[in-house]
C-alpha cells in the first residue's frame, strides 16, 4: 500500500477514533467506545504457534496437546479483557503548559485520573513523532506526564492528538486510544545572539543594560547583581540582617530610567519582521535582568515602564503574538 494511501486511511481513522472535533473539552473520559484492541506483533506470532499445535496434535491426535492449546487460547482470550479494562475509564485533564521559545522543546502537561480501586499498569502516551512517555496510574489516584513537542515558531502551540496505549499485561494484545484536549503553549519569539544597542540609552552596549539607574532619588532596593558599583550596595541592610542575608542594591529614579523604552520604530528600516522580535526579546530579557523599569512599544501597542516577571511576560506574548 502506498505510504500516501496509508497515512490517509489512517487520518480518516483517527478522525474517527476520536468521536468528536477536536480539540476536546476536558475532562476527556476514555469511555469503552474509545478504546480499541488488536494483537501485537508477539500476538500474531502466540497465535501462529497455537495454530500449529493445533495442527499437531489432529495429526497425532494427542488428547493432552488439545488441551494445552485450549489452556493457552484461553489465557489470550484473557489476555484481551485485562489490556481492554486497563485502559478503559481513564479520565484525562490538562495543566498549564509554560511558555517557551522559538527552537526549544514545549511540555505539554496532561493529568490522568483513576476512578477505579485497581491501577492503570504501564500506560504509553504520545505525541505524533515524538517518544513515548511510561506511567503507571495508582487506584483512585493520578498521574501527571509531560509531552514534548518541538516548539519551531513563534505564537500558540496547539497540542495535537495524544496516542494512549497499552500491551499489559502480557504484550499479547495493544489497547489504545487517542485524545485531543485542548491545551496551547506560547512560545517566545527566540533571542538575538547580537544585537545593536538599544537606542533610547546611550550606555546599552551590545544587548547588556548597566545596573544603575540614576543618581537622583531613591527609590527602592533590588537583589545585587555582579556588574552592580559596590557604592551601590545597601551595607546597613546587611549589617541589620546579619551576615548571611542576601546582598542587596540600591534604585534611583533618574532620567535615565524614565527614557529606558523598548522602541520597535528604533530598529533599522530594513530590518525584517522576525530579526526584529528576535532583537526586542533578547532586550527584553537583558533589561530585566539588570533589574530596570522599562516598556515596550510596538506597531498599535504600547507597554508602560515596570519590571518583574509578569511585566517581562506580558511584553514577551505581544511579540509572540504580533502579527507584521
Amino acid at each position: 500500500m502506498p505510504s500516501a494511501l496509508r497515512r490517509n486511511l489512517h487520518n480518516r481513522f483517527t478522525a474517527w477514533a476520536l468521536r468528536g472535533r477536536p480539540p476536546e473539552p476536558v475532562p476527556v473520559v476514555l469511555s469503552q467506545r474509545r478504546v480499541y484492541v488488536l494483537p501485537s506483533r508477539a500476538g500474531l506470532l502466540y497465535a501462529v504457534s497455537l495454530l500449529v499445535m493445533l495442527i499437531g496434535a489432529i495429526n497425532y491426535n494427542l488428547s493432552l496437546g488439545y488441551g494445552l492449546v485450549f489452556l493457552l487460547a484461553g489465557l489470550g482470550v484473557v489476555t484481551i479483557l485485562h489490556s481492554f479494562r486497563n485502559q478503559a475509564g481513564l479520565a484525562i485533564t490538562v495543566g498549564a503548559a509554560l511558555p517557551v521559545f522559538a527552537g526549544d522543546t514545549a511540555r505539554f502537561p496532561l493529568i490522568l485520573h483513576n476512578p477505579d480501586a485497581r491501577p492503570r499498569h504501564l500506560l504509553r502516551l504520545f505525541l505524533p513523532g515524538q517518544p513515548a512517555m511510561t506511567v503507571t496510574v495508582p487506584p483512585h489516584g493520578s498521574a501527571r506526564v509531560l509531552l514534548p513537542l518541538p516548539a519551531r515558531e513563534r505564537g500558540w502551540l496547539a497540542m495535537p492528538r495524544v496516542t494512549i496505549e497499552t500491551v499489559w499485561p502480557l504484550g499479547l494484545i495493544r489497547a489504545w486510544s487517542y485524545a485531543a484536549p485542548a491545551l496551547a503553549c506560547l512560545v517566545y519569539p527566540r533571542p538575538a545572539d547580537a544585537v545593536p544597542p538599544a537606542p533610547t540609552f546611550d550606555d546599552l552596549q551590545g544587548g547588556r543594560l548597566p545596573s544603575d539607574t540614576g543618581d537622583e532619588d531613591f527609590a527602592g532596593l533590588k537583589r545585587h547583581q555582579p556588574s552592580d558599583p559596590p557604592h551601590h550596595v545597601a551595607w546597613k541592610a546587611v549589617a541589620r540582617q546579619g551576615p548571611r542575608a542576601p546582598l542587596q542594591t540600591k534604585q534611583f529614579a533618574g532620567t535615565a530610567a524614565q527614557a529606558l523604552v523598548l522602541d520597535w520604530a528604533a530598529l533599522p528600516h530594513d530590518m525584517d519582521v522576525e530579526t526584529r522580535l528576535a532583537v526586542l526579546t533578547r532586550w527584553v530579557q537583558d533589561t530585566e535582568a539588570a533589574g530596570l523599569s522599562w516598556g515596550l512599544r510596538l506597531p498599535g501597542r504600547e507597554i508602560s515602564q515596570a519590571h518583574g516577571p509578569d511585566h517581562a511576560h506580558n511584553c514577551l506574548k505581544s511579540l509572540a503574538l504580533h502579527e507584521g
